[in-house]
């Protein structure tokens, strides 16, 4: 595996977007659950993000269950211009998206609906900017 990848062309030529199968819930308040994939300290409190399942039985609103897909280029922390095509692209379609930057990879998360769609908009972004 090469090390990040840093410009706006590369990062999405490399970006294969990879559907996730586990629905994820965004959450706030109650306990730091195990299985988070993601948590994130805000002045209001906690914010998780949960399988579909914890989030039910730890009695969170489930009302909004999204879909991850994964970025599989490793963009580098100081890249730029990944994200807003990212969004962007999502957000011509009438997407909405909440982006996820770890340190390998990038996470985007849409409502569980829009998944499919979502996917093939990366897939041809990724193509065109290829």
């Amino acid at each position: 595996m090469g090390g990040p990848v840093k410009g706006r062309e590369a990062m999405i030529a490399g970006m294969n977007p990879r559907p996730d199968p586990q629905p994820w819930v965004f959450c706030t308040g109650g306990p730091l659950q195990a299985d988070a994939l993601a948590t994130f300290r805000e002045e209001e409190g906690l914010s998780q993000i949960l399988p579909l399942d914890t989030a039910r039985e730890a009695g969170h609103d489930v009302s909004l269950p999204m879909a991850r897909i994964v970025l599989e280029v490793h963009s580098a922390l100081d890249g730029t211009g990944l994200t807003a095509a990212v969004s962007g692209a999502l957000a011509e379609a009438g997407i909405p998206c909440n982006m996820v930057a770890a340190y390998h990879h990038d996470h985007v998360f849409v409502p569980e609906g829009d998944g499919e769609r979502a996917l093939a908009i990366l897939r041809r972004l990724q193509c065109e900017g290829a």
